[in-house]
């Protein structure tokens, strides 16, 4: 088990770097986007590249923050039944939603966006807007944020599995959303 909690370590490590990145990203898209708006407004200049990298931006944040949002527990939940049990059987809940639904599905998306990303890059695709950019950048992030979900999910599998095992603890605490 040892073993497989530093490879969990290693996996969180990975993610938790892309999750800050993501962070100083958004930033970057706020000042991308106000200078768009105030070069178009004052000197009515403005360019598609500058719309489109704000784009490709946005797609790093949302597809490679997604490992970062299920290493922080930060996901959304259906609170049906995973709020009122114990601890114990949230790890289960999670075992069986990691196994069923997210390590199927991450694996099946990122085997299926290989092909777009890579033809994409095999043909220089470029933006058909004039000023536009290449476009396989940001197609090889739904690779890259699908592969990464998927190894985050398997990360999380070994810590649930450390836990009922009694090798560490895991934090399961769930905030219902205040509406």
């Amino acid at each position: 088990m040892g073993g497989l909690l530093a490879l969990s370590k290693g996996i969180d490590a990975v993610s938790k770097i892309v999750g800050l990145v993501g962070e100083y990203l958004v930033l970057l898209c706020a000042l991308i986007s106000a200078f768009n708006a105030m070069s178009r407004y004052l000197f009515n200049a403005s360019s598609n590249g500058w719309l489109e990298i704000q784009w490709y931006l946005f797609a790093y944040v949302v597809l490679l923050g997604a490992s970062y949002t299920l290493r922080n527990n930060g996901h959304v939940r259906v609170d049906l039944i995973y709020g009122n049990v114990s601890p114990t059987k949230r790890l289960i809940i999670d075992i069986f939603g990691l196994i069923v639904f997210l390590l199927p599905v991450t694996a099946y998306l990122t085997w299926a966006c290989w092909p777009f990303f890579y033809s994409s890059f095999i043909d220089g695709e470029m933006s058909l807007n004039a000023g536009g950019l290449i476009r396989w950048p940001v197609k090889i992030l739904l690779v890259l944020g699908f592969g990464l979900l998927f190894l985050q999910g398997i990360s999380e599998l070994i810590k649930r599995i450390g836990a009922l095992s009694g090798h560490i603890q895991v934090d399961t605490t769930y905030e219902k959303p205040l509406q």
